[in-house]
């Protein structure tokens, strides 16, 4: 049985003040027995949100890591070795405003998705597509490339301690959300390209459905039975939005 996970990406949000007032809301939140919660603030933040939240059951993680796996003359990165140093549990990879904005390519994903694991950080690994490619009937083979490529360059063991984010590109920031059925045909999808691989890697690791989640949506979207959890974007900086979906969750 896996366990449900639901992950808030806070992006560029938060100021001192506003990230205060979202962690006492986290801290009022009722705990939800079988379900694993991580926020993922900006990186400036993460040291005072785990120790603002050191009383209660939530994992944080940091929206991304260098390339490089330890500290080095790389002006404005910041190293997994660092970020587990300070207590992170997790950290995005391959995010697509990092594939699109970034210009990260795959290689680029591939070497954080490594580096991440060097030092005991969990990599989530991001694949989706765009409005384009869906509507060519690219959907699966776009994520199947994204997936392939890390398996290519890291090995199909490289998912065994590891979280994998559909987030199709056309739902993110937008309010569109992909349906129920069209969200766990992608996660079906997944699921057995790494089956084919691995048997037991395919069915244990934990599949996250991201694109405007919300307290709405989020029960009938944990009702399929390859969704395991959701990487939750704007809704997360809202506390009672962000419990509803963890309650939804609960429920699975």
């Amino acid at each position: 049985m896996r366990r449900p996970l639901v992950a808030g990406n806070w992006k560029m949000h938060g100021t001192r003040a506003s990230v205060d007032e979202l962690v006492q809301g986290l801290l009022k939140l009722e705990v939800v027995p079988g379900v694993d919660v991580a926020v993922l603030p900006v990186a400036l933040h993460i040291e005072r949100v785990i120790s603002a939240i050191e009383s209660v059951q939530v994992l944080v993680g940091a929206q991304n890591c260098s390339v490089e796996a330890q500290q080095g003359a790389f002006t404005g990165e910041i190293s997994a070795a660092q970020l587990a140093d300070s207590q992170c549990r997790m950290v995005l990879v391959g995010h697509s405003e990092r594939r699109q904005l970034f210009q990260e390519d795959d290689h680029v994903i591939s070497r954080k998705f490594y580096a991440a694991q060097s030092y005991g950080l969990t990599p989530v690994l991001c694949v989706g597509e765009t409005l384009e490619q869906r509507e060519a009937g690219k959907t699966l083979e776009v994520i199947a490339d994204q997936l392939g490529n890390v398996i290519r360059e890291l090995g199909i063991g490289a998912f065994a301690q590891a979280v994998i984010a559909y987030e199709p590109v056309w739902a993110i920031g937008t309010g569109l959300t992909a349906t129920p059925e069209q969200a766990q045909a992608v996660h079906a999808a997944i699921r057995d390209q790494l089956s084919s691989e691995d048997g037991q890697i395919g069915s244990s690791i934990r599949l996250l459905y991201g694109g405007s989640v919300k307290a709405a949506n989020a029960a009938e979207l944990f009702e399929m039975p390859d969704i395991d959890g959701a990487l939750v974007g704007g809704a997360s900086l809202n506390a009672d939005e962000f419990g509803a979906i963890i309650r939804a969750a609960g429920r699975k």
